[in-house]
């Protein structure tokens, strides 16, 4: 039968009124040793009901008769000392001043401690009893066996929500964790069986029939993660993973939800400690534009933004169907944030003016950009346009309109580019840096990162589309490697970095160590179940124009200076003179406008960064006495 709350409520506070009046009689007794004389009785008596009245005030203002009691934890602990310890200073309070109720000072305390462990025991009792009835229902379905891999706050926080919501389809039969001082521990009645092993994880197997694992350890290295995953597929046992502890934090998942292993998982990283104080002191109250927010990068950081309590949040992009999705997701995740959505072109200097003179917002993150190297080979103009001149239209609206920072998202193949795509981003660099004597009411800083996975465009989506079409994977070379971040790591770092900017700063973001992309595609061959060179062949096709071996996150002479997050430096860059930058671009604008010839642009990009290793002409253009006229001119031109 199912009660109402009301009557819910009426019986626990009934209960709780019995245990109080068991309470002041245990003490009392307990004081007199059991000889109680009529006197005291007779007090006793005169105080229980106050005792009641204040009692049942406390608990109700601290909310300890709304909740639902076998849920109970450490919270409701510590409002049961708050409510109990006012509740006993008042009722002693009342026992001073009135001689008839007056009753020995250790009965007071007496009965603070018995209330304390006669509710608070009620309601670990009932909770004890409802986990181990649902631990017995779990137990007794029939559901196929798992074994959890991990026993730290992860997989407690697992087996805790799966005991509280028992699911049929599911049922855990053994754990194993690495931590030697946890063997043979009882997790929630579950017996710890040792180490993570390829022995153990075999007997235990065997010994539950299990044939799927889960994995409950987001701390794991992706080291230790592809260990893992090796080892279960040696012994033919699936492994899933639960989700991440951001993703649970942030409310979009449960702990018993689960997902399989992913490429982020083999590539974890150590987890991001951010300085949110300092994050939360430049973005809340404050108005966000972000530009390119319906990309990869850009819609991350618009979630990121989110959780800082911005007073609006301006989505700026030219794509129409990814803003409109974006709109859509924002609105049921975060109903409470204040955004508009603007469809403009950063190219055009009218429609971002007029963006700005609407909104004016306080903080710039400019993410929108030509990101794909082999067609900005091919477009050498279209790169220009956007990455060079849409950032100085951005840039420039933000001094203007007195923006208190503007942060550009920027790349590590700026870094010695051999790719028009790296050239215009370092150009947009330059320029950016050279804006903070110019505008010195606005901080420009810019932040550099390698590959984000599972962005647009990634080798991560492109290799598991030609996994599921049965291969083969195609790999440029054997030994290209590349830098790699989760997109949600990267974007709270560029907060951070934003956050410690005071202008002028290249920032660096720790990658940590760079991957070779056939240890990727090989990991996605096997994460699929799959067999590498077997089940999916690996091609290799060469490399593509403007691409190189190995990225770099700054030159040689770029010192890197430490900040106060170890995983931000700043590079250090001596910025252009601003009439010297303002002149290259100008010079850019221009060629863009009445140039046709792909080689000239080269040319020019190349005698503006020196240490660009840009070819000339396209690769399918071989070099002419044209485009080594262009490029001795545009030499000439900016050493001039």
């Amino acid at each position: 039968m199912q009660l109402s709350r009301f009557t819910r409520r009426l019986i626990t506070t009934v209960a709780h009124a019995l245990l109080w009046t068991a309470g002041l009689s245990l003490a009392l007794y307990l004081r007199f040793d059991g000889a109680i004389d009529v006197e005291w009785k007779l007090r006793a008596l005169r105080l229980l009901p106050v005792l009641l009245a204040i009692r049942i005030v406390t608990f109700w203002w601290t909310g300890l008769f709304h909740g639902i009691l076998r849920y109970a934890g450490m919270p409701e602990f510590r409002s049961i000392v708050r409510a109990t310890t006012i509740g006993s200073v008042i009722i002693g309070a009342c026992g001073f001043m009135v001689h008839r109720v007056a009753l020995p000072r250790s009965v007071y305390v007496l009965e603070w401690l018995l209330a304390l462990a006669l509710t608070g025991g009620l309601r670990f009792a009932i909770r004890m009893l409802t986990d181990r009835h649902s631990m017995m229902s779990h137990a007794a379905a029939d559901a196929p066996p798992v074994i959890l891999l991990g026993a730290g706050n992860a997989g407690e926080l697992f087996v805790r929500d799966l005991l509280r919501n028992p699911s049929p389809s599911l049922r855990i039969a053994g754990i194993l964790d690495d931590a030697t001082d946890k063997s043979g521990a009882l997790l929630h009645g579950l017996r710890i069986a040792g180490a993570i092993e390829p022995e153990r994880l075999r007997a235990l197997a065997e010994e539950t029939g299990a044939k799927r694992a889960v994995l409950a350890i987001p701390t794991a290295t992706g080291a230790r993660t592809r260990e893992i995953v090796s080892m279960c597929r040696e012994l033919g046992i699936a492994l899933q993973t639960i989700p991440s502890m951001h993703d649970i934090a942030a409310g979009r998942a449960r702990v018993s939800l689960l997902r399989d292993i992913n490429i982020e998982d083999l590539l974890r990283r150590d987890p991001v400690n951010l300085d949110e104080t300092s994050i939360e002191r430049f973005v809340a109250g404050k108005r966000v534009l972000v530009t390119g927010a319906a990309g990869s990068i850009g819609s991350e950081i618009v979630r990121q933004v989110a959780r800082f309590r911005p007073a609006h949040v301006i989505l700026l992009d030219h794509n129409e169907n990814g803003l409109f999705f974006l709109e859509r997701e924002l609105r049921e995740s975060f109903p409470d944030l204040r955004f508009s959505v603007r469809l403009a072109d950063i190219r055009d200097v009218q429609r971002i003016d007029q963006v700005f003179a609407e909104g004016r917002p306080d903080v710039v993150y400019h993410a929108a950009a030509h990101k794909h190297v082999p067609l900005m080979e091919e477009n050498p103009t279209e790169a220009v346009r956007n990455n060079v001149l849409g950032s100085r239209t951005v840039a420039d609206a933000a001094g203007r309109f007195g923006a208190e920072a503007f942060v550009l998202i920027s790349t590590d193949k700026a870094v010695n580019p051999t790719s028009v795509m790296g050239t215009t981003k370092r150009i947009a660099e330059m320029y950016i840096q050279s804006l903070s004597s110019r505008w010195s009411a606005t901080r420009f800083v810019a932040v550099r990162f390698g590959n984000v996975l599972g962005s647009a465009g990634s080798v991560v989506p492109i290799f598991r589309e030609q996994i599921e079409r049965g291969g083969p994977v195609r790999v440029t070379h054997p030994d290209m490697r590349r830098f790699f971040m989760t997109i949600p790591e990267a974007c709270q770092l560029v907060l951070q970095a934003a956050a410690l900017g005071a202008g002028g700063e290249i920032f660096i973001l720790d990658m940590g160590e760079p991957v070779k992309i056939v240890d990727l595609a090989r990991d996605m061959i096997t994460l699929s179940g799959l067999r590498p060179d077997v089940d999916v062949e690996i091609e290799f096709t060469g490399m593509r124009p403007g691409e190189k071996l190995y990225e770099e996150l700054m030159l040689d002479a770029e010192a890197a200076t430490a900040t106060a997050h170890p995983k931000i430096s700043i590079a250090n860059i001596v910025p252009s003179s601003t009439e010297h930058i303002a002149a290259v671009v100008d010079r850019l604008d221009r060629l863009s406008v009445r140039v046709t010839d792909p080689g000239t642009i080269r040319a020019e990009l190349a005698a503006i960064v020196p240490e660009s290793r840009l070819t000339l002409g396209p690769p399918a253009m071989p070099r002419t006495a044209e485009t080594d006229a262009a490029h001795e001119y545009a030499a000439a031109e900016v050493n001039a």
